[in-house]
């Protein structure tokens, strides 16, 4: 089966949104492309550690608004702590999109948007959430 390899964040303010994602996740950029190609790519975690890696690019139109409906891809992050993660999101300029529910049996998953208002989920395992 195919599987997804690579993510994209679009962002209007290319070097807010790489702040935002080094500050709550320590992700790492390095600018790609050349001169006129505006495209940073975006290492997540170690190679040997399950996850995906990604690119970063200047948003081309108009970014997500409102409470309009999901139209593409979320992707969820493997955190310690929904509480605390949603805590630093917050002191780093995102919103919450959906407060923090549990998913039975799982964990904790709460959504909210980072500065360019893109749509990612917040994810903690605890077998014991209910």
């Amino acid at each position: 089966m195919p599987r997804v390899v690579h993510f994209e964040l679009h962002a209007e303010q290319p070097e807010r949104a790489i702040e935002f994602y080094k500050g709550l996740f320590g992700w790492e950029f390095t600018r790609w492309g050349g001169e006129h190609f505006e495209y940073w790519l975006i290492k997540t975690g170690p190679s040997e550690k399950p996850g995906l890696d990604g690119g970063l690019v200047r948003r081309r139109g108009p970014g997500p608004s409102g409470d309009v409906p999901v139209v593409g891809y979320v992707c969820s992050i493997d955190v310690e702590s929904v509480d605390a993660t949603v805590a630093a999101v917050l002191n780093a300029g995102g919103t919450i999109a959906l407060p923090k529910m549990p998913v039975p049996t799982v964990g904790w998953l709460a959504y909210v948007k980072d500065t360019e208002g893109n749509l990612l989920g917040l994810y903690q395992q605890d077998p014991t959430a209910a």
